[in-house]
Order: C-alpha cells, then sequence, then structure tokens
C-alpha cells in the first residue's frame, strides 16, 4: 500500500479543502508530521484511516462527529484519497453522515454516508462501486488487513503500545485478540462453555424426570425411597444399578399380590351366589302366599248386585244415543238467540254513543228514516273536503312566504352594514401594503448593518477571550526563558566540572597495552581517579538534553505569543474599540430592527393580496344588496296574495263546520260516515235475532217427539241418560274387569299349589336379605382389592419401563457431560490438567506473542545498543489469575530481566516502538505478505537523548529498504533539522491548514 495523495473538506479541524501531495513528501522516503497540539495531525491519519475503512479509530469513532463545526453551513465533509494497493492504483472519495440546513423551510436534515471509488486503468478513472459494503470488501481484501489492525501496523499510536508494554495478561490478551482475530478460539471456549451449561441443564432435567417417576414408584407400591437416596442427585445409584434394582423389587411385589386378589374374589363370589338362592326361594313362596290372600279379599269385596246396576245403566244410555245431535242442535240455537241479542243490545248503544242521543232507543220501524238522514249528512261532508285541503295548502304558502320575508329582510340589513363597513377596512389594507413595500426596500441596507453588527460583536466578544490567554502565553513564555537560563547555567557548571576530571574520565577509558589518547604512550604508570559525584559523559549530555528542550518549549511558546498578538490587533480593529456590552446591546437592537422589518417585509404579497381581495369584495357586497332589497319587495306582493285567499277559505269551512263540534272537515267526514255505520249495524243485528227466535222455537218441538219415541217419559229424563261414548266403553270395560276379576280369583283359591303355601310359616326375608347383602359387600370389597391390585400391577409395569427408560436417555448426558466439563475446564484454564492456568486462547496468542517478541528483539538489538530484549515468559504476573502473556526486559549489561513498568520514559519509547515495529512485521506476515509502502510513527521521540534518538532514526531510516515511505509526527525541535521533508499542520480561528515543505 502506497499513498500518493489526500484531499480533506470540512473535516476534523480542517474547514476548508486541504490537498497533501504524499508524492512529494515521500521522494527521501522520510517526512515529518508537525504542528501545535490540536492543530490535527492526528486527524490527517484519521482521514486516511476514514478513506480506506470508512470509519476513524479508537474513541473518536464512537463520538460520531466527523464534520468540522467551523466549516461552512451547506459544505459537505468529504475525503479523498489516491492509493496504491496490490499494483492498483483507486480513487476513494467518502463523505460521512451528517447535518446539512434543509433547503426549504428552517432545520436540519440527515445526509448519509457515501462512497465512490475507482480505479485508474488505461489513463483514466472507471468507476467500481458506490455501495459502502462493497467498497469495504473491496479495500479489506486488498490490504489484506482490518482497520484495527492497519491502525496498528501502519499508524503506530501515541502511547498505545508504551500501555501494551506494561499492560496485564488480561489487557495484553484483548488487543492481541482485536489484532490477530482469534476469535475462533473464543468461540470455542465460548461453546464448550454453553455446551457444558447445556448438558448440565439437559442433565438436570433427565435427573428430574428420573426422580418424579420413581416418586410415582414409591406412591403407587406404597413405599418409601431408600433412606441414602438424594432426590437432588441421583446420579450414583444411577449409574450403580440400585435405582433399576429398586423398582423391579416393586413390580415383583405387586404382581404377587395381584394373584392373591383374584383368588379372594372368586370365593366372595360363591358365596354370594349361596345367598342370592336362599333368597330367591323365600321370595317366590312369599308371592304365593300373598296371591291366595289378595284371592280371597277381592271375591269378598265385589257384590252381584252392583255390577247388575251397572248392566241396567249401560243399557239407558244406548236407548238415549240417537237423541243427541237433536239436543246438541237445541243448545246451540239457544246459544246463537243469546249471543245474538247481545250483539244488537252493542250495536245500538254504540250508536246512541255516536249520534250523542243516549236517551233515545230507536224503535224497528225509525230505522228506514234514520238510514236516509245520515246517508245525506256524509254526502254533504264529502262535498267540503276539497276547499278544507286547499286551505291548509294556502295556509302553508303564506308561513313559507313569512319566514322567507324575515330572512331576506335581515340580510339585507346585515349586507347593507357589511358593505358600509368594507371603505375603512379598504383604507387600513392599503396602509399597511404601503408600510410593507418600504420595509421590503429597507431590508437589504438593515441585513448588510445586522452583518456589521454581528461582526463587531463576534470580535469583541472574542477579543476578550484573546487577550486573557495573551496575558497567561506571555507570562508562561517568560517562565521558560527563565527556565532556559536556569538549565544553560547549570549545564555550564556540569560542563566545567566535566572539564575538570577529564583526565580522570580519560583514564577510566584506558586499557592495558592500549595507547593514551592523549600522549600516546602505552605505559600508564599513575592513571587520574575520578573525585566523589563528578559528572560524567551521560550527566552532560543529560544537561544538554534538557537545555534543548527547554530551549524548544521557548520556541513554541514565542510563536503562540506572536500568534496570540497578532489575533490581538486584528479583533481589535474589527470590534471598532468597542465593549462586549455595548457590542450586544447594539447587535440586540440591530437584530430587533432586522426581524421587525424582515416580518414586515414578508407581509407584502399579503397585504396587496389582501387590499385587491377587498376591492372586489366591495363590489360583490353592493350587487348582494340589491338583490337582497328586490327580493323583499317581492315575498311582500306574494305574502299579501295567499293572506287575501286564506281568509276567504277560512269563511267556507267555518260555514261547514258550524254545530258539527268537529274542527276540521275530515273530522266532520269521519263522524258522519262512523254514524251511518253504526245505524247499519242496528238494522243488521235486529234482523238477525228475529231469526234466530224462530230456529229455537222448531229445535225444541223435534226433540220432545224424539224422546217419546224413545220410551222416556219427558225431554229432561232422556238427556240425563246420556253417555258419552268414552263413557260407555269405560263402563263396557268394567263390567268385563270385574267379571274377569271374579273368575281369577276363583281360579287362584281353588289352585293347590297355592293353598299348601298359605298353610306354610312366612319366611324371615329380612335375615335373608340381610345375608345376602353382607356377602355382596364381601365380594364387592374383593373385587375393588383385585381391581387395584392389577391397576397397581399394570402402574408399575409402565414406571418401570418410563424409568428405563429415563435412565437410559440420562445415560449418554452423563458421560457427555463429565468428557465435556473436563475439556471446558483446560481450555478455560482452571483444570488442574492446565499447568499454566492458561485459556486456549491465551495459548495461541501467547505464541503469536513469541513471534512478536523474536521480531521486535530485532529492532530493540540495534536502537537499545545491544543492551535490552525482550522475553515471552508464561508465568503469571502479580495480582494476575492466568499467565501465558506476560513480557519482561532483559538488561544484557546487567544480565538481570526486570519488569517493563521499571524503565525510564527514553527506554519506555525504544522498546515500545520495537514491539510496535515487530507486531507490525508479524501482522503483515499473518495477513499474507501484503506489502505496507506507507507507515506512521507517531510520537515519543521527545523523551529520548541524542545517542538514542540517533539510533532510532537509524531504526527508522532502515524501514525506508525496498521503497518504504516512514512518516514521523513528532513535536520535537530537532526532528525539523533532521527531516527535511515536512508537512506543517497550523490552526486558526477559521480551521487547520496543512502546508508541504520539502528540502
Amino acid at each position: 500500500m502506497r499513498l500518493h495523495s489526500l484531499d480533506i473538506t470540512a473535516f476534523g479541524p480542517f474547514a476548508e479543502t486541504v490537498s497533501i501531495d504524499f508524492d512529494a513528501l515521500s521522494g527521501s522516503g522520510l517526512f515529518l508530521l508537525s504542528g501545535p497540539t490540536g492543530a490535527g495531525k492526528s486527524s490527517i491519519l484519521d482521514a486516511v484511516c476514514f478513506a480506506l475503512y470508512g470509519d476513524v479509530p479508537g474513541d473518536r469513532s464512537t463520538a460520531g462527529r466527523l464534520r468540522c463545526d467551523q466549516a461552512a453551513a451547506g459544505v459537505a465533509p468529504h475525503v479523498r484519497l489516491e492509493v496504491t494497493l496490490s499494483g492498483r492504483r483507486f480513487r476513494i472519495e467518502r463523505s460521512p453522515k451528517w447535518e446539512r440546513p434543509k433547503k426549504r423551510g428552517s432545520g436540519l436534515t440527515t445526509e448519509q454516508a457515501s462512497v465512490v471509488i475507482s480505479e485508474r486503468t488505461e489513463g483514466a478513472w472507471r468507476p467500481l462501486s458506490t455501495r459502502l459494503d462493497e467498497t469495504g470488501h473491496l479495500v479489506t481484501g486488498l490490504v489484506g488487513l482490518t482497520l484495527s489492525q492497519f491502525c496498528q501496523v501502519a499508524m503506530l499510536p501515541q502511547g498505545r503500545f508504551q500501555a501494551f508494554l506494561r499492560a496485564r495478561s488480561e489487557d495484553r490478551h484483548a488487543l492481541l485478540r482485536q489484532v490477530f482475530r482469534t476469535g475462533r478460539f473464543d468461540r470455542i471456549e465460548q461453546w464448550l462453555r454453553e455446551r457444558r451449561l447445556e448438558l448440565q441443564r439437559s442433565s438436570a432435567s433427565h435427573a428430574r424426570g428420573v426422580a418424579q417417576v420413581i416418586g410415582r414408584v414409591s406412591e403407587t407400591a406404597g413405599q418409601a425411597l431408600p433412606e441414602r437416596w438424594d432426590l437432588a442427585d441421583l446420579s450414583a445409584p444411577a449409574a450403580e444399578g440400585d435405582i433399576a434394582t429398586w423398582v423391579h423389587d416393586r413390580l415383583e411385589q405387586a404382581q404377587a399380590d395381584a394373584a392373591e386378589s383374584v383368588a379372594g374374589a372368586a370365593r366372595a363370589d360363591a358365596a354370594v351366589e349361596e345367598s342370592a338362592a336362599a333368597v330367591s326361594q323365600a321370595a317366590s313362596l312369599i308371592s304365593r302366599q300373598d296371591a291366595h290372600a289378595e284371592a280371597l279379599r277381592r271375591l269378598a269385596e265385589h257384590d252381584v248386585e252392583e255390577l247388575q246396576h251397572q248392566r241396567l245403566r249401560l243399557a239407558r244410555a244406548e236407548r238415549a244415543q240417537p237423541l243427541w245431535s237433536l239436543a246438541d242442535t237445541l243448545e246451540k240455537d239457544a246459544d246463537q238467540l243469546e249471543r245474538l241479542r247481545a250483539t244488537a243490545t252493542a250495536a245500538t248503544r254504540t250508536w246512541c254513543e255516536v249520534t250523542g242521543t243516549l236517551d233515545h232507543e230507536p224503535s224497528y220501524d225509525e230505522l228506514p228514516r234514520l238510514m236516509t238522514q245520515a246517508s245525506r249528512a256524509v254526502d254533504r261532508a264529502e262535498a267540503a273536503r276539497p276547499e278544507a285541503e286547499r286551505l291548509l295548502e294556502v295556509t302553508r304558502l303564506c308561513d313559507e312566504v313569512e319566514r322567507h320575508l324575515v330572512e331576506a329582510t335581515t340580510a339585507e340589513r346585515r349586507l347593507a352594514d357589511e358593505a358600509a363597513a368594507v371603505p375603512a377596512m379598504l383604507r387600513e389594507a392599503e396602509r399597511s401594503a404601503a408600510q410593507a413595500e418600504t420595509a421590503q426596500q429597507q431590508l437589504t441596507a438593515t441585513t448588510a448593518e445586522l452583518d456589521a453588527t454581528r461582526l463587531r460583536a463576534a470580535a469583541a466578544l472574542e477579543l476578550v477571550s484573546v487577550s486573557a490567554s495573551l496575558r497567561q502565553a506571555q507570562t508562561e513564555r517568560d517562565a521558560a526563558r527563565v527556565a532556559v537560563t536556569d538549565l544553560k547555567e547549570t549545564w555550564l557548571t556540569i560542563r566545567e566540572a566535566r572539564l575538570e576530571g577529564m583526565a580522570a574520565e580519560i583514564a577510566g577509558a584506558l586499557t592495558v597495552g592500549c595507547g593514551c589518547p592523549v600522549c600516546g604512550s602505552p605505559d600508564h604508570p599513575r592513571p587520574a581517579t575520578a573525585r566523589a559525584g563528578s559528572p560524567d559523559a551521560a550527566a552532560d549530555r543529560a544537561a544538554r538534553k534538557d537545555v534543548d528542550d527547554a530551549e524548544a518549549d521557548l520556541l513554541v511558546r514565542n510563536e503562540q505569543v506572536r500568534e496570540l498578538e497578532t489575533s490581538q490587533t486584528r479583533l481589535a480593529t474589527q470590534s471598532d474599540g468597542r465593549s462586549v456590552a455595548a457590542a450586544d446591546e447594539e447587535l440586540a437592537a440591530a437584530e430587533r430592527k432586522h426581524a421587525e422589518t424582515s416580518a414586515l417585509a414578508q407581509q407584502t404579497a399579503r397585504l396587496q393580496a389582501e387590499v385587491a381581495r377587498l376591492r372586489r369584495h366591495s363590489d360583490d357586497q353592493r350587487e348582494a344588496h340589491e338583490a337582497a332589497r328586490q327580493r323583499v319587495v317581492d315575498l311582500t306582493s306574494r305574502l299579501a296574495l295567499h293572506t287575501a285567499e286564506r281568509n276567504r277559505l277560512r269563511t267556507c269551512v267555518s260555514e261547514v263546520l258550524s254545530g258539527s263540534g268537529c274542527s276540521t272537515v275530515g273530522e266532520l267526514v269521519r263522524l258522519r260516515t262512523r254514524q251511518l255505520e253504526a245505524l247499519a249495524a242496528v238494522c243488521s243485528a235486529r234482523e238477525l235475532v228475529a231469526a234466530a227466535q224462530r230456529d229455537l222455537v222448531r229445535a225444541e218441538r223435534t226433540l220432545a217427539d224424539a224422546a217419546a219415541g224413545a220410551g222416556f217419559s219427558s225431554t229432561a229424563e232422556a238427556i240425563n241418560a246420556r253417555l258419552d261414548v268414552d263413557e260407555q266403553v269405560a263402563l263396557a270395560a268394567e263390567i268385563d274387569r270385574v267379571r274377569e276379576l271374579l273368575r281369577a280369583a276363583q281360579t287362584v283359591v281353588e289352585d293347590e299349589d297355592h293353598r299348601r303355601a298359605a298353610a306354610l310359616a312366612r319366611p324371615d326375608t329380612h335375615r335373608l336379605a340381610h345375608l345376602h347383602t353382607a356377602a355382596q359387600e364381601h365380594a364387592r370389597a374383593a373385587h375393588a382389592q383385585q381391581v387395584a391390585a392389577q391397576r397397581r400391577l399394570e402402574r408399575l409395569g409402565t414406571l418401570f419401563d418410563e424409568t428405563m427408560a429415563a435412565l437410559a436417555r440420562w445415560a449418554p448426558v452423563r458421560d457427555e457431560l463429565a468428557s465435556t466439563a473436563r475439556i471446558a475446564g483446560l481450555v478455560e484454564g482452571k483444570s488442574s490438567d492446565n499447568a499454566l492456568q492458561m485459556r486456549l486462547s491465551a495459548y495461541v496468542l501467547a505464541h503469536r506473542l513469541a513471534q512478536v517478541v523474536a521480531a521486535a528483539n530485532e529492532r530493540l538489538a540495534r536502537m537499545s545498543d545491544q543492551r535490552y530484549s525482550l522475553e515471552h515468559t508464561g508465568r503469571r504476573g502479580a495480582g494476575e489469575s492466568r499467565g501465558g502473556l506476560s513480557l519482561l526486559v532483559r538488561d544484557d549489561w546487567s544480565g538481570e530481566t526486570r519488569d517493563p513498568a521499571t524503565l525510564s520514559g527514553g527506554e519506555t519509547f525504544v522498546v515500545s516502538l520495537a514491539l510496535a515495529l515487530g507486531l507490525a512485521d508479524v501482522i503483515t506476515q499473518e495477513a499474507g505478505g501484503s506489502e505496507l509502502d506507507t507507515l506512521f510513527v507517531d510520537e515519543g521521540f521527545g523523551s529520548l537523548d541524542a545517542e538514542t534518538l540517533e539510533d532510532v532514526m537509524d531504526t527508522l531510516d532502515a524501514l525506508r529498504d525496498g521503497g518504504r515511505v516512514v512518516g514521523v509526527v513528532s513535536h520535537v525541535a530537532e526532528m525539523q533539522t533532521r527531516i527535511p521533508s515536512q508537512l506543517r499542520v497550523s490552526k486558526d480561528r477559521a480551521g487547520s491548514r496543512a502546508t508541504v515543505r520539502i528540502g
């Protein structure tokens, strides 16, 4: 992978477009990325990561704010990267998700993330994809690294590997797992844990099932479980076969109990049959005795004379039967006459009520004359009906016209009032429209005045902050000057003391047989000795380093003071000498004026439309008022015509209704009709009564002649002898029944078997029944015991099968649980078989860490002058529960190993850098040997002395072998003089900028 160019717009601290030419920076193979804190050095690296992977590393990704807050409102955040991946040149353009102002109205709307990746082929860019997922898969496949791996390999992060060097095994495990993607081993551990829990739950479920089954066996058999068994843990008795044996014993005992219950039930059934035979014989004897006694009683209670009387009564009823129809006819004629008389009386009473003549009942001769009068009255009432209907219609028309006239009069008055109010409304609308037009003309000037006022207010407010920052920066700069002076004096003192003891320092470097660097003699008779506390070269370099650091700090602070002074002068000019309070007051007044003018100007079109509407409305009102006035005149004329016709019709109808007591002609017609109908009903009813009287006389005469012919002395005697057919049949049947009963009783009395039974003593049926009942109860109990024993046997047989099946299902689960638990404990590092107490994933990562340490030591040997090397140990560190990922530093000068936490700041950086480079080498090899031709190293060089810095720079120079480009991110001033190719990042209130300097 090699970077060619990077364009950043509205991303991170870069408000405007920043273009970076990596090809120019890569000419020497090493370039410096420098700038003040917060200027955006890391944001450039974030932009590279975002272009490749669509995300940024670390906590900045979770913050979700990638767009520059200082960018213009409508400018979209955008990153464009040209890069070579696996020999193919690509251009990747990405924009993150961001909020932009709505094009219509106020507020914000969300723009989703987007990407365009193109490949340069045959001298032109050819688009490949605009999908986020496709682009991500393509880039990850070409680079061969994930985002986290890329950040560890290509962008050695600030302080990350110092923390990794000193981390606990658990923390180091988390980082290595992320980098080497050993999630499959974690998933194996997780699967074993979950499988163990699953088998534990399954085994517990099987155990509960077995416990439930043997509990039912105990309940069914009526025997308690062995005391040594624990229902919460039946693994031991299940494995030893005790459960199966105990259940089988209960089944055999149930089989013996069932056989005994069958024999007992058979004996009880024989006793029941014997007692039942005795009861049956006693019942037969008692039945014959009772039949003989009943026959004697019936012969004694039935009289022969009573039987003869019933025969005579039946004969008389048979003679009277032909007269029944004549008697029924006579009765019907009498009933009909009574009903007709009642009907005639009711009809006469109804006619009297309708005519109002309750004190006079008409005679039969008056009825024709009254019928003629009633018919003529109906005709007269019918003749007046059309005039009455016309009167109702005219009355309705009068009411309707009166209602319309009231409504029209009200509308005419309302329209007159509205027409009078329109001119004033029109004048007010014209005045408001004129004011709005004036405000619209003044809006441009008001807006310009508001913008200028806002700039002055912002400058005045920022001037206060910048002035305070300037005073603070001047104070810190003065303190830095004093510190430089003091450190220089200290360094000169150390240098002078070292020069005074230089002879001893030279003597300390002499070896036997080698010439003296001063006189050249190989003999050293009296070498000088150093005084106690004399400084050496290391102390001299350390003091000089402190001076260099202080001077670099002073240089930065001087630059900061100059920038703040420039900003103060610019802001003072922009604020025009106004204070914050005065500027805010002026801004508030300008905003109020602008808001009022803008609000009024926005109403121009609406007010002009309102004026036009009111003018049209005035014309409409005049036309509507004239139409309403004309309608009032028309309705008044119509009302007069309808009123005259209504008065004439009322006079005619009143004459017809006079004296009738009716309020309408319809009531009069109905009254006359009811009177005519009632009189007709009276005539009809009286004619029917006369005819019924004649029919009744004829029926009485016919019945008397028939009774005499049948041998009855009178009609009453014939009627009393009457019996219904059912009564005759019942009487004949009773006569036959009594005759047959007497014959049967005589037969029983004369029977020899019944006479012998009557001579015997009556048996004790109560005692026999009691004995039979007792035998039945005993038999039922025996059968119930047999059924219970058989059911118990069947139930225990079923439970025995269930127990065997449950034990068979449980056995493989127990075996698998035991093996799974052993394996899970081993891979979790909790088993005694795992001597290192190391998890499986940690064991894999330990191998990877050993590879990283081997690669790191190759570089650490050069950077530390063969002094330090890293050692990977499987021992647990202090306070750690598991080992396998611990690191130690070996000091080859002293031969001792020590904890990385004991290293100094510079030593820590050197060892951490070597560790980071070693990890990068291993990850690159792990990714299939993907070449990373661009590498960034972020910070940490300020903690190195001159010699160590030289060694580190040599190592970085070695990284350039094969055309690799190394970018160093640093604040150290000496780096700016050592590395000519530089990417400088600066910042101000308008956003950060980046410039490329070569040479």
